[in-house]
């Protein structure tokens, strides 16, 4: 579901006779409740987004099944860093269609080495590494779009 969808189903939330909406598409749930006559959305691991003043903001709020998955994944992956995307937009694994990508699996980084692009309103944002050590997992696909906070590599330093 995007912004635009979920803003108007605020917007009906507002304007009729319910207290409260729960949609599920998924993996995904959205609630909208009235409170104080302003509907409130609850979105799975999505970042709060700035609404107006006299709009209602969504909170984030992680589904009960990916509150359990990563803390089985934890102890597991305890000694590995985490690079997240810093803004939302698509993925890009190299430089161009035609190159090979910036890393690997099994490279090894240095802090300051470009990781990835990631194509945010048509602006290129070269993503560098913020450790240095071996790139253990890529999680994103080249051409995915990624959220705010969403993890994209896993280095061993």
């Amino acid at each position: 579901m995007n912004l635009k969808e979920i803003q108007q189903l605020i917007e009906i939330v507002n304007v009729s006779s319910l207290d409260e909406v729960i949609i599920r598409d998924g993996q995904s749930e959205i609630t909208l409740r009235r409170n104080n006559s302003k509907a409130q959305a609850v979105l799975p691991t999505a970042p709060a987004i700035a609404q107006p003043v006299q709009a209602p903001q969504p909170v984030a709020r992680p589904a009960a099944q990916e509150q359990q998955a990563p803390a089985a994944a934890e102890p597991a992956a305890s000694d590995l860093i985490d690079i997240h995307s810093p803004i939302v937009g698509t993925f890009y694994r190299s430089p161009s269609p035609d190159s090979l990508p910036f890393v690997n699996e099994g490279d090894k980084v240095k802090s300051g080495d470009p990781l990835c692009i990631i194509e945010a309103m048509k602006l290129m944002n070269e993503i560098e590494s913020e450790v240095s050590g071996t790139i253990v997992e890529v999680l994103v696909e080249n051409g995915q779009p990624v959220e705010y906070n969403q993890v994209l590599f896993r280095v061993k330093p």
